[in-house]
């Protein structure tokens, strides 16, 4: 989830490399990101971008890669071709790492256990100053929280893959003919069903030209209990863009409204 992540990093284009320089104190994030581009370099050749150089200790990191060709696919509508290259994208990022090695990897942030303590937090300070739908949206997605049995279930029980902690769609870029992935500061092990629901339920993913959901998820064969864990994870990470999207009504990045209709998402997902 790139909510989190706005005003840690400037990015500085060159014509066929990419300059990524992280603020000080940046959480780590300079060090996920040179990670995945070694570790994506070694397993999946050409799905992100070249490893250049790193200097990880400097006051403010930075990370220098190879400039990808492609076009973001959040903005358009997307071709069928589209949501299934997209889909390659992902399962070979998630499984292009080899278990031994995934063992290695530290868990990423931003996953289900930070979420559920965010959310807590919220419930105390931000739940009673949101009134209207979204704040009885709200209020469903707290008490279908509490009854879940999420916080006991950390994904342990379903395969891990490696996530690369981000489900904005402009962070895959379509080059006519694949599609190739960029942004793993918050990156690491995860698993399928939540970095799944982390693309579905983003809010880059239905808020100008809606993703094909059923489509997209086709298009992995999941287990019974991926299935199971795929539909709570998409009903947490709607809550959690619920509270997110709350804010916008002090800083707008998103149409008038939005909130509101991230709450009937919440409803869809919660029936």
């Amino acid at each position: 989830m790139d909510s989190g992540g706005w005003g840690t990093h400037a990015v500085e284009l060159a014509a066929d490399h990419v300059v990524k320089r992280f603020s000080s104190g940046g959480g780590g994030r300079a060090g996920r990101e040179w990670r995945a581009l070694m570790l994506l370099a070694a397993y999946a050749p050409g799905l992100a971008p070249v490893p250049g150089t790193a200097d990880l200790s400097a006051e403010e990191p930075t990370v220098v890669m190879s400039r990808l060709v492609g076009v973001p696919l959040r903005g358009s509508p997307l071709a069928a071709e589209q949501v299934r290259a997209l889909a390659d994208a992902v399962n070979e990022l998630h499984t292009a790492v080899p278990a031994d090695v995934l063992r290695q990897v530290p868990v990423r942030p931003g996953q289900q256990g930070d979420l559920i303590v965010q959310l807590k937090e919220w419930a105390v300070t931000v739940r009673p100053r949101v009134h209207g739908p979204v704040g009885r949206a709200m209020e469903d997605g707290l008490r279908w929280l509490a009854q879940s049995g999420l916080s006991s279930d950390d994904g342990s029980r379903v395969l891990p893959v490696f996530g690369p902690g981000d489900g904005n769609l402009a962070n895959y870029l379509w080059d006519g003919s694949r599609v190739r992935v960029v942004d793993f500061e918050d990156s690491g092990r995860s698993d399928r069903a939540f970095e799944l629901a982390e693309i579905t339920e983003h809010v880059g993913s239905w808020v100008e030209h809606p993703l094909d959901v059923p489509a997209f998820l086709a298009c992995f064969d999941l287990t019974a209990a991926e299935e199971a864990r795929l539909r709570e994870c998409r009903r947490l990470l709607a809550l959690v863009w619920l509270f997110l999207l709350a804010f916008d009504q002090e800083n707008v990045r998103n149409p008038p409204g939005t909130a509101e209709r991230q709450a009937d998402r919440l409803w869809q997902l919660l029936a």
